[in-house]
């Protein structure tokens, strides 16, 4: 085999590699892609309920702090309370927009935090779980702060 013909191989497998490399998305991207869809897209900016059950795990758990109880809300539950708000409440068309304040993920186990903003006032801070699973990351758990 001809050198040139060796350094052309050599040059088109590093091309591809350096290109699969950097084509990768990273846990902690996919991660805040999952958060961006499901959750702020998907919850709070009125998207799909497909989108919302494709980033939620079945078994998803929100803990709401009330009247010094915590009351736990399944996904079911939640996404039933946002049908019906949907279809009784005017929406102004603003759009929630997510900051995220941290991201860590360690192994398949991933938690998030992040502000939510609506006409660039902060209304709550989130704080998200997610375990990853064959398919994709799935958010599985939710505690939070309602800003004043």
């Amino acid at each position: 085999m001809k050198q040139s013909t060796i350094c052309f191989f050599l040059l088109t497998t590093l091309v591809t590699l350096v290109s699969t490399v950097a084509g990768a998305q990273t846990d902690e991207d996919q991660v805040k892609a999952v958060i961006e869809s499901a959750y702020v897209q998907g919850i709070h900016n009125g998207g799909p309920v497909a989108d919302i059950r494709a980033g939620f795990h079945p078994s998803f758990i929100m803990f709401v702090s009330a009247s010094n109880n915590i009351k736990q809300m399944p996904l079911e539950e939640w996404i039933t309370n946002i049908e019906k708000n949907r279809a009784t409440s005017s929406n102004d068309g603003s759009k929630a927009t997510a900051k995220f304040i941290s991201v860590s993920v360690v192994g398949t186990s991933a938690n998030a935090q992040l502000e939510l903003y609506r006409k660039e006032k902060k209304v709550f801070t989130d704080n998200l779980l997610l375990y990853k699973f064959p398919e994709d990351w799935k958010i599985v758990s939710k505690t939070f702060y309602r800003h004043p």
